[in-house]
């Protein structure tokens, strides 16, 4: 084939899959991509429903990161939510199961994005996502992890320290 015919139909390929392409940018995360990635690296479990607790839990994230003088390289803290805990990580809550309770959704979102300036990761469940049909609801930051409980798992099983607020 021709290298002009080539290069037409691999354009023509790539134009019309991407048309394809969901409009949110939400990542998937297997087991195996997840790594040490710090001196200390911890995982904090929110599986809660109560919004004041969820906000106690990126207080505490924030104070974390402030031991360590919020240096990535010192301190990797990642987040995996499931079940009620997937709420605090969508850009609306209408058509959900959790629609008429009134989350402060703005003021969380502020403090979710600082948080990610110090590297913090956020996992939801893949599980709870395809459960609760959710994934087009995401923050683009989020990622999907294949299930929630089982992340928690694995990441304390390569090292990492487990807190979850009471």
């Amino acid at each position: 084939m021709e290298r002009r015919k080539f290069l037409k139909l691999g354009t023509l390929f790539l134009i019309s899959s991407s048309l394809y392409l969901p409009a949110f940018a939400v990542e998937m995360v297997s087991f195996k991509d997840m790594k040490r990635k710090a001196e200390v690296d911890v995982v904090y479990h929110a599986d809660f429903p109560q919004e004041k607790r969820f906000k106690t839990m990126l207080r505490n994230i924030t104070n974390h990161l402030s031991v360590y003088d919020f240096n990535p390289l010192k301190i990797h803290i990642v987040v995996v939510a499931h079940g009620a805990g997937a709420k605090f990580f969508l850009k609306d809550l209408k058509g959900t199961k959790w629609e008429k309770e009134p989350i402060d959704q703005k003021a969380i979102k502020a403090k979710l994005e600082e948080l990610l300036q110090y590297g913090v990761e956020f996992y939801i469940c893949g599980i709870t996502v395809k459960r609760l049909k959710l994934r087009e609801k995401l923050y683009d930051f989020v990622k999907i992890v294949p299930s929630g409980v089982g992340t928690v798992a694995h990441l304390q099983n390569i090292g990492y320290a487990y807190i979850k607020v009471q």
